[in-house]
């Protein structure tokens, strides 16, 4: 059987230093220190939990949950960032998505897919050279109706269900969950954070529970986090495939010229 040997999750985002040089830097080295752990982990491959931007899917296929299958993906390259190829895991996505299947949870293959900021910025910043394959794992946080915090925590129970049953013996996996935390995008309140409500979810998160986690509303998310702040979805699958584990903090930044609060943290798995 295969191991989560590692769950970390960052914020997907990146700004100009111009003016917040001092945050800019604690959360470039806070994103740097997450890449340099999970390389230390020395992963057979990385599931990347995040969201798309309008860049992947539509109104004709809105899928709660998707996966990409291909064995090398080429980024859309929004935001200006580089378009070289990372390598996938085509047996790890096809085989998540029958498991899946079987427990009554549908994940959608996503092919053709060209991954966007969700996805590449945390990838580009963990692993430069593009050598660990990696397998994207997406929340719909865009498209009516959403999937609810309690789907997203049965994702995660799938995956690491998954992981554990479904993955050859010795299998190292890593979980980066992308996205959030609090912000409005193309709505009046962007640059807004809430700060209050960011601390309150990093310290669940980070206190190991998932299950209140899982309880809340995606209305009530909407209201006191923004239409952005839905991406916490992310990190709430992460908590529901290391049910209970408690973390570390490694950077936390409001920043309202980036619009979003910015952090990035590791789980503890046993």
């Amino acid at each position: 059987m295969g191991q989560i040997v590692g769950a970390f999750a960052m914020s997907h985002q990146l700004g100009s230093p111009e003016g917040v040089e001092d945050q800019s830097e604690r959360v470039f080295q806070g994103m740097r220190e997450v890449g340099r752990r999970i390389r230390a982990l020395d992963p057979d491959l990385i599931v990347m939990i995040t969201s798309d931007h309008l860049n992947n899917f539509s109104l004709a296929s809105p899928a709660p949950f998707a996966v990409g299958t291909a064995a090398e993906f080429t980024p859309c390259g929004d935001m200006g960032l580089p378009r070289d190829p990372f390598p996938g895991h085509p047996a790890f996505a096809e085989d998540l998505i029958g498991f899946a299947r079987g427990e009554d949870l549908g994940i959608a293959r996503a092919d053709p897919l060209q991954p966007d900021h969700g996805a590449m910025i945390p990838l580009g910043i963990v692993d430069p050279d593009r050598t660990i394959p990696a397998v994207p794992l997406y929340v719909n946080t865009v498209f009516y109706p959403h999937p609810t915090p309690a789907e997203s925590y049965r994702l995660g129970g799938v995956l690491r269900d998954f992981v554990g049953a479904g993955r050859p013996q010795g299998e190292k996996v890593v979980l980066l969950a992308g996205g959030g935390l609090s912000h409005w995008v193309g709505m009046p309140q962007e640059g807004v954070i809430n700060e209050t409500w960011d601390r309150a979810f990093l310290g669940d998160v980070l206190a190991g529970r998932g299950q209140a986690l899982a309880g809340l509303d995606n209305s009530e998310i909407l209201e006191v986090a923004g239409n952005g702040g839905l991406e916490v979805a992310a990190w709430i699958a992460l908590a529901g495939a290391v049910p209970g584990a408690k973390g570390e903090e490694i950077f936390y930044e409001p920043m309202p010229s980036w619009a979003t609060g910015m952090a990035g943290i590791e789980l503890e798995v046993a």
